[in-house]
């Protein structure tokens, strides 16, 4: 009996030891969008990987689409930083120009639960951990800065200290982390005034409804050269102590199959330089604010 179960109990080992192994060996998912392994796909083939549209690469974007991000409100001319970065992504991912579709999605909509329209979405998201609950996001490729923004020889444009903009009237654009900037480190004794997009929350500021705005620092300096010339880039706020930076990053579906090899993108786009190049290009006003202590 012995003879005959002894190879049962081998194969039953061999079988075993093989699950093991091939559980060992299987691709772990490192992406900072958390998505399983499974659904990450063994390879990054370039130009066929899958995609919403075979063959083609989808970008998500708001619209407008803000100077210095973009130019001419035109994702697809390859102007302006977040549009020259999509351009680079896909040429890493083997999608040339012609195989890249843009696609409008309202900002909010970018990281809401839900199926994505989209391969990746592009729109001065940064990564978060609420964020990563419903969606998965790249590698960062752009470090950010916060700045406030307020009307020349206004109280507001006076301040040294996030303490003297505590009696400010201050807005941001819903859903940003301009707004958390606010709510989390200036802690205004007035209630924030809140707004869908930044092009009304700029119209506030020209007419007085607000004391200051809290963007981003290059859409800062873009704000007061181009669009309210009366304004100026008050300070930027500085990262506390330990806390982890700020980054933009590519927004996909939670359960994108693609998140692994869009940041591997981002990241050799990173190491060989492409994206300070593209930084120095295109935010080349945003480059040092008086820093708000």
């Amino acid at each position: 009996m012995r003879l005959v179960n002894r190879p049962t109990h081998l194969a039953a080992w061999a079988t075993a030891a093989l699950l093991v192994t091939a559980v060992g060996c299987a691709p772990q998912d490192e992406s900072p969008g958390g998505g399983s392994a499974a659904g990450q796909g063994k390879s990054c083939d370039r130009g066929k990987l899958a995609t919403v549209a075979s063959g083609k690469l989808t970008v998500g974007t708001d619209k407008p689409a803000y100077a210095p991000w973009f130019a001419d409100d035109d994702p697809a001319n390859g102007k302006g930083f977040e549009s020259a970065v999509a351009y680079a992504v896909a040429k890493r991912l083997g999608y040339g120009k012609d195989a890249v579709r843009w696609r409008t999605v309202p900002f909010n909509n970018a990281f809401a639960p839900g199926e994505k329209t989209f391969d990746f979405d592009i729109n001065q998201i940064s990564i978060s951990a609420s964020r990563k609950q419903a969606v998965a996001f790249s590698s960062g490729y752009y470090d950010v800065r916060q700045a406030v923004v307020a009307l020349k020889g206004s109280k507001a444009a006076k301040a040294k200290s996030v303490a003297d903009l505590k009696d400010a009237k201050l807005g941001a654009q819903v859903g940003t982390t301009s707004l958390d900037v606010i709510n989390d480190t200036i802690r205004p004794g007035k209630s924030v005034a809140v707004f869908q997009k930044n092009d009304l929350a700029k119209s506030a500021l020209r007419n007085g409804q607000i004391d200051a705005l809290v963007v981003d620092l290059p859409t800062a300096f873009y704000i007061t050269s181009a669009e309210v010339k009366d304004a100026e880039v008050v300070g930027q706020f500085r990262s506390e102590g330990g806390a982890a930076k700020e980054q933009f990053g590519l927004v996909l579906d939670k359960e994108s199959r693609i998140t692994g090899c869009v940041s591997a993108a981002v990241d050799a786009l990173r190491k060989n330089g492409t994206l300070a190049a593209l930084e120095k290009k295109w935010l080349t006003d945003a480059v040092s604010a008086p820093v708000l202590k």
